[in-house]
């Protein structure tokens, strides 16, 4: 099994170095988000440095939601899907190794892109480390959540706006925590609250996630 598993991540990296603007896109998307930011509010350091938490947060989500749609499309296409579904190995298992592979392209880089539009905007250097660990707990619940919207939309050839309608309000949570815990470490409150309920979310999503994520991979092959 942990073979099956190595394989399969192996996989998924030489697909993902085939096709760069899959990997770009979301990170473009997030830092032109950001940046265009400062120009439209203006460059006034305390209207930044307010807004900067759901800024931020806003931007990761969105990029995060950007890059869904094509999780499990190709793969859908070229039947290696229909593969899994028939295969005697855990589907759970290996949709969490594919969704694994997802955060590590998308949702890490954000994380390590976050300090330099955060000082972009104005963050006090001291609250950066609490930003980055909001996004560290918060963007794999993103990409497991998006996952269950993006195995229920496989099959559709316009699932993209279907997507976001299923998946945003699931996203709500994450965004609150995650603002509210950067918010909170500006104004020298504790922060653990916050960050206990990320992790919260984060394992119970990595719990349940991958097996609503075959579950719904299942109902898309069968249609």
């Amino acid at each position: 099994m942990r073979q099956i598993v190595w394989l399969l991540f192996c996989r998924e990296w030489r697909l993902a170095w085939r096709r760069p603007g899959d990997l770009l896109n979301p990170l473009v998307f997030f830092a032109i988000v950001i940046s265009l930011f400062p120009l439209a509010v203006g460059p006034e350091p305390g209207m930044l440095r307010s807004m900067a938490p759901g800024v931020i947060w806003v931007a990761a989500l969105l990029a995060t939601l950007l890059s869904l749609d094509g999780m499990f499309r190709s793969d859908y296409e070229d039947g290696s899907l229909e593969q899994w579904v028939l295969s005697a190995h855990p589907l759970a298992l290996m949709v969490l190794v594919k969704v694994l592979h997802h955060w590590l392209i998308s949702g890490l880089a954000l994380v390590l892109l976050a300090p330099l539009f955060g000082l972009m905007l104005s963050l006090p250097p001291s609250v950066l480390p609490v930003l980055c660990l909001s996004l560290f707990l918060g963007t794999p619940v993103l990409s497991l959540l998006g996952a269950v919207g993006a195995a229920l939309t496989v099959g559709l050839k316009t699932g993209g706006v279907l997507l976001a309608l299923l998946i945003l309000p699931l996203y709500i949570p994450v965004l609150i925590l995650g603002t509210g815990a950067v918010e909170a470490a500006m104004q020298g409150l504790p922060v653990a609250g916050y960050a206990l309920w990320l992790g919260c979310l984060a394992v119970l999503s990595l719990s349940l996630a991958p097996l609503a994520i075959a579950a719904g991979l299942r109902i898309g092959v069968s249609e």
